[in-house]
Formats: C-alpha cells, structure tokens, sequence
C-alpha cells in the first residue's frame, strides 16, 4: 500500500471501538514487540500522527514505566477520547496478545527442550532484531527537523550504544546521562530560535 504524502491532513480515531479494534489488530501483528508494524500502521496506514510526532511521542514511551508501545497506547488513546479512549487503548493493546500468549505457553510447555524449538526461538530472535533495526533507520529521516539537529542526535544515539551494548553500563544511567545532554541542548536550541523569531519579529 502507499502511503499517503506527509503534507496531506491527518485523520483521528473515529470512536473507542475504533481505537480498541485498531490497537487490536496492531498488537496482533506484533512480532518480538510490535515496533516494526506500529509506525507503518499509525503514521502510513491510518495516519494518525505525523513521522516526527510518532518519533516523538515513541521517545516519550520509552521513558515511561512500563512496555513503550503500552505507554503510546495509553497517549493516543487519551489525546483523542480522555480516559476511557486511553483504557480503550489499553484493552485493545493487552486483551486479544494476552490470550494468545497464554494458549502458546500451553502448547510450548510440552516441547520446549527440543532442539527444533530451541533453534526457531534463536532464529524469530534474529528476526525481531533485524525489523527492529529496519524500523530504526526508516524514523532517521525525521530527525532532519529535530531541534538539535541530526549530527547531535545521531551523536546522542551513538553515545547510547556504546555504553549500553559496549559498556554494558546500566540502561537507566545511560539514559541519565545521554537525556540531560539531550534536554539541556535542545532547550538551548529552541531558545535561540525563539529569540532570533523575537528578533526579526521586532525588526522595522
């Protein structure tokens, strides 16, 4: 499917049922997380958000307590419909995986030292890795109009990798550090933007 151009306006959930079946379905399609399906389902499919708002809101997630893609469930859910389109949100994000992970812990439980299981866990792990990455690379591109700029950010994500996958440094420190660099520039770069935006505003 195409995907629609990024200037075109973006759609909103038409109900709670709307959002539960939406997140239903998302969730369904997730494989070893459902990072790699959301982005193309919210920003390309549905358009709900924008690439740089999904960006965004997923950085946000990602600093809350609890599963990221739980957390972007519980926002969009909220932004539309208030508290009941984030429970909405919620249950269609955890009702129908919740399910399905049970009725497989059943059904693996008898087979699970088998070398053939062993080797397709390996092998859907290497997958999950791989459309991880692919979604991570495909979200560059919105960087270009981040308020610090690509060469801090990507500065800023290389900083991360090596102290957590390198250094095995751990994650909540890295993201201490690296995140007060990240907030502190970017509440530096929007300043001077909105005082170059006061200035030329002032000019005769």
């Amino acid at each position: 499917m195409l995907s629609m151009p990024e200037s075109s306006p973006l759609n909103h959930p038409r109900s709670k049922t709307d959002l539960f079946i939406s997140f239903t379905l998302l969730a369904l399609q997730g494989f070893g997380g459902v990072l790699a399906v959301v982005q193309r389902v919210l920003v390309e499919e549905k358009r709900w958000m924008t690439k740089e708002q999904f960006v965004e809101d997923w950085a946000v997630a990602q600093i809350m307590p609890g599963p990221n893609v739980v957390n972007l469930s519980l926002m969009i859910g909220g932004r539309y419909f208030g508290l009941p389109g984030a429970l909405a949100g919620l249950a269609g994000m955890l009702t129908a995986p919740l399910i399905v992970a049970l009725l497989l812990a059943m059904a693996f439980g008898g087979v699970s030292d088998a070398a053939w299981a062993q080797g397709a866990l390996r092998g859907m792990g290497a997958v999950s890795a791989g459309l991880i990455a692919a979604v991570g690379l495909k979200l560059i591109s919105a960087l270009r109009s981040n308020p610090m700029g690509m060469p801090v950010c990507v500065a800023l994500a290389f900083a991360s990798f090596i102290g957590v996958g390198v250094m095995r440094w751990p994650l909540a420190y890295v993201l201490l550090g690296t995140g007060t660099l990240a907030c502190g520039w970017a509440y530096w770069q929007l300043a001077q933007q909105a005082a170059q935006t006061s200035t030329s505003g002032d000019a005769p």
